[in-house]
C-alpha cells in the first residue's frame, strides 16, 4: 500500500509531529531487531526511534539503555498510545502480526510489519482492510527489495541482458534445518514450518524481480523431521509470462541456495540468503558480481519507508505485494495443513498432508 501523491502523511494533529522526522516505537525487540533493523530505525535520514516494548520489561529496559531509546516499555497498548510515537514496527512472530496491526491502525498510525506479513492470507486481509478504512499506509519488511545486490538484478531485467525471460527456478536444500527451530516450526506461531520463515523471502524477490507469481499450486509434506510442521516443500507457477518452479528441503544432506532466471539471450543466478556473487551469463561472456549487504540489511528499505510518509519516494515492499507472497505460500501448503482461511493450526488432527 503506498501513498500515490507522495505527499507528507498526514499524522494527526494531536501527536504534534515533527516536521521532516518519523519517531518510531517498536513493538518486540527481540534478536531481529538488534543488527538487522533496530538501527536502521535510529540511522535512516528522517527517522528517529523513541520507544521500543517487550513483554518482559527488563529486557526492554536492557535494550533500550544498549541502543540509546528514551522510552520502553512492558505493555504494547501503552506504546501505541505514546503520543510521540509516530509510526510503529511490529517486530514480534507472526502470531501476533494482526492482533498488533489492528490496534495500530486504530490508534490512526502507519505501520511496518515483519515478514511474513501473517500467519495467512485471511490474517493479511483483515489487516489491509484496516489500515484501507482509515487511509494509513502498511508496509511489510521483504527488505531485500531494497538491497544493491538484487537491485542489480533488476537492472540486469529491465535492460533486458539475457532477452526475453524463459523460466524462473529456485532451489533451496538444508542439512541445518532437521530439528525443531523454536516458535518457527511451532504452526500455532509462525503459521507453518520454516517455508513460511524462509521461503516467504524467496517468493517475494521472484514477484519483486520477474512479477507476480500467477497459476501457481504445490505440495507440502513432512519427510523426515521429528515437528508437526512440513519440511518439504514444490510449487510451480508463472511469473513475467514464463514458467517456473521452486522447490525447498529442510531435510537435505547438502546444501544449496540458487535461484536461476533463464532468458533468450542468457542466465542471472543469484543466491537468496548467502552473499555469493550474483552472476550473468551471456555465451560465453560471464559477469560476477560481490555486492555486499550494508550492516543493517533492513536500513535500505526503512529509509525507503520514511522516504514515502514524509512525501520523497515510494517503498516497493507494501501489504498488497506481501499479501500476494501469503496467497502464494498458501496455495502451496493447502495439501498438508488443507484451508487455510480457517484456524487450522489449532486442529491437527485434520490436516491431510500430516503423517499419523
Amino acid at each position: 500500500m503506498s501513498v500515490p501523491s507522495l505527499q507528507p502523511f498526514p499524522f494527526p494533529s494531536s501527536q504534534q509531529p515533527v516536521p521532516g522526522l518519523v519517531r518510531w516505537g517498536i513493538i518486540g525487540c527481540g534478536d531481529v531487531t538488534e543488527v538487522k533493523s533496530g538501527p536502521g530505525f535510529r540511522l535512516a535520514e528522517g527517522s528517529r526511534l523513541v520507544a521500543v516494548m517487550r513483554r518482559n520489561g527488563a529486557l526492554a529496559a536492557d535494550y533500550a539503555r544498549r541502543h540509546g531509546v528514551p522510552r520502553w516499555y512492558d505493555n504494547a497498548a501503552a506504546l501505541i498510545a505514546d503520543p510521540e510515537v509516530d509510526a510503529v514496527y511490529i517486530a514480534t512472530p507472526p502470531d501476533s502480526h494482526e492482533q498488533y496491526a489492528l490496534q495500530v491502525a486504530a490508534a490512526g498510525k502507519p505501520a511496518y510489519v515483519e515478514k511474513p506479513m501473517a500467519r495467512s492470507t485471511a490474517e493479511c486481509d483483515r489487516m489491509i482492510a484496516a489500515f484501507s478504512e482509515r487511509g494509513l499506509p502498511l508496509y511489510v519488511a521483504y527488505y531485500r527489495r531494497a538491497l544493491p545486490r538484487f537491485l542489480q538484478v533488476k537492472r540486469w531485467l529491465e535492460e533486458e541482458a539475457i532477452g526475453r525471460i524463459t523460466s524462473t527456478d529456485y532451489h533451496f536444500d538444508s542439512p541445518s534445518h532437521r530439528g525443531a527451530a523454536g516458535w518457527r516450526t511451532d504452526v500455532r506461531t509462525a503459521g507453518a514450518g520454516l517455508f513460511l520463515d524462509l521461503g516467504s523471502h524467496a517468493l517475494d524477490l521472484i514477484d519483486f524481480l520477474v512479477g507476480p507469481l500467477q497459476n501457481y499450486a504445490g505440495l507440502a509434506r513432512n519427510v523426515a523431521t521429528a515437528q508437526d510442521a512440513e519440511d518439504s516443500v514444490i510449487l510451480h507457477f508463472t511469473a513475467g509470462g514464463a514458467v517456473g518452479v521452486a522447490s525447498w528441503n529442510f531435510a537435505s544432506g547438502v546444501a544449496r541456495d540458487v535461484c536461476r532466471i533463464t532468458g533468450t539471450e542468457g542466465i542471472i543466478e543469484y543466491s537468496v540468503f548467502d552473499q555469493s556473487p550474483i552472476r550473468l551469463t551471456r555465451g560465453q561472456e560471464k559477469t560476477l558480481l560481490e555486492i555486499s549487504h550494508p550492516a543493517h540489511v533492513q536500513q535500505p528499505l526503512i529509509q525507503s519507508v520514511v522516504n514515502e510518509l514524509l512525501g520523497r519516494t515510494s517503498c516497493p515492499s507494501t501489504a498488497h505485494s506481501a499479501r500476494r507472497t501469503s496467497a502464494v505460500m498458501d496455495a502451496a501448503l493447502a495439501s498438508y495443513y488443507g484451508d487455510r482461511s480457517t484456524d487450522f493450526w489449532n486442529k491437527p488432527e485434520s490436516w491431510p498432508g500430516r503423517r499419523a
